[in-house]
């Protein structure tokens, strides 16, 4: 199948402002899924609310919109009903660290196998500009208009210690290498993150002074590095980018089952 075969077509033109990074993770998301080879009913998608969060409506899988921060609840039920499925989960930072946090945490423990994709523009885009937890110390939003003073997660970091068996960064900049690793997160089979450094020009970029589209994407060319690269010892102020964790670990459907099983077996001794 090709690319335009795995899209709703009706749906567009999107409704994402002009330069959201959010289309081009649509555009890395579906070149996955094409390399891979995909059935479009081997898929759900699953999401919250927010501009990230829309992606559903646009890919033709079977999609579930649901409510805000609980996206992974619902999946996390998909998944247990339907192991044989393949599990995404489009959020945005606020839909998934916020509100979300909370089953985001668990679900890294449990190592489910669903693919979280946490879209990081830090702002609350689709209600005002507000800042979110991925904002940072000393930003501007609707919510701060005298800078922000709380510290911003790092989704990466938040993620391993919360157990999650796959973690990756990739930028918007970077779509060939995003769409790779959202690949090799999709074929992993237990809780997998991918953190992906998106702009958005209409609240973050034009409160920051951080200019256009194209601006906010150079920063991140310029401000990210692969993983243990020579420019990361240079300056470690750079963020970088890749696979930081692939571990095989026991997926929790497959341990359900083995209790699901033996319950049974139990029950027949009874009998």
């Amino acid at each position: 199948m090709a690319v335009k075969d795995y899209i709703r077509k009706r749906f567009f033109p999107h409704m994402w402002c002009p330069g959201c990074g959010h289309g081009i993770v649509l555009n890395a998301l579906l070149r996955a899924v094409e390399q891979l080879g995909m059935s479009k009913n081997e898929i759900v998608m699953v999401s919250g609310i927010g501009c990230s969060s829309r992606i559903s409506g646009y890919v033709d899988f079977h999609t579930l919109h649901t409510i805000h921060g609980r996206a992974l609840a619902f999946a996390t039920g998909v998944k247990l009903s339907r192991p044989e499925l393949n599990l995404i989960v489009p959020m945005g930072d606020g839909d998934a660290l916020s509100i979300g946090g909370n089953h985001f945490i668990h679900a890294a423990r449990r190592n489910i196998d669903i693919t979280a994709i946490v879209m990081n523009n830090r702002i609350y885009g689709m209600t005002g500009g507000q800042y979110s937890p991925l904002s940072g110390y000393g930003t501007l939003a609707t919510t701060a208009p005298y800078k922000n003073i709380d510290h911003d997660f790092d989704v990466v970091d938040l993620s391993v210690a919360a157990g999650a068996s796959f973690v990756a960064r990739s930028t918007t900049y970077h779509v060939r290498h995003l769409a790779d690793i959202i690949k090799d997160a999709v074929l992993h089979e237990g809780f997998s993150v991918v953190e992906v450094l998106s702009q958005c020009p209409t609240y973050f970029g034009r409160k920051n002074k951080m200019g256009g589209a194209a601006e906010m994407m150079e920063l991140f060319k310029k401000n990210t590095t692969p993983i243990g690269s020579k420019a990361k010892k240079e300056n470690p102020e750079l963020t970088e980018r890749g696979i930081f964790v692939r571990n095989e670990i026991p997926e929790y459907c497959s341990e359900y089952d083995k209790i699901i099983e033996k319950a049974g077996g139990q029950i027949k001794e009874r009998l």
